[in-house]
């Protein structure tokens, strides 16, 4: 199955690591890859990653930042078990989770590459979370990683509209 997200009662008991009379549940929206096997969206716990479309700008003008997120996630999910912990919180009306895959937090390593930002207002509950997540921010910054190598917009301004200079003459 490599890194596809199944939804199911069982599969979502399994992974609160509960048995099948504990059961939960919860609401997601899912879509059919296959007759039995089904992907659901699960948002990433305090980040907000750039949005597939979105473009950032550097010197020689816009590129696909946006894409680069998702080629990352796609990259760290394909071929390895992910795990998957719920929180009790939901956003955009779908389950809220951190994801591990090979030991590494999917939201720090999508922060350290430069395609995410931070929303620590999230992690009130998780300190240590928050506070890596915070400081792999600081270092993408520093080091100039991905869109923090030139001129970007927060995930939140583009999805209400706003759009960078190279964009608008694109």
């Amino acid at each position: 199955m490599g890194g596809k997200v199944m939804l199911a009662s069982v599969f979502a008991a399994l992974l609160m690591g509960s048995s099948l009379s504990d059961a939960q549940s919860f609401h997601a929206r899912g879509r059919a890859l296959d007759g039995d096997t089904l992907a659901v969206d699960i948002r990433l716990l305090g980040i907000d990653a750039f949005e597939t479309r979105q473009m950032c700008e550097r010197w020689n003008g816009c590129w696909s930042c946006g894409k680069a997120a998702q080629d990352l996630a796609a990259r760290a999910l394909r071929d390895a078990e992910a795990v998957i912990t719920l929180t009790p919180s939901s956003t955009y009306g779908r389950p809220v989770a951190t994801v591990t895959v090979r030991g590494a937090d999917l939201g720090e390593t999508l922060l350290r590459a430069g395609l995410a930002i931070p929303q620590a207002q999230y992690l009130r509950r998780d300190p240590a979370r928050r506070a890596r997540y915070e400081a792999a921010f600081a270092d993408a910054q520093g080091r100039r990683a991905g869109a923090f190598a030139g001129t970007w917009l927060p995930p939140a301004r583009w999805r209400k509209g706003e759009r960078l200079t190279c964009e608008r003459r694109q």
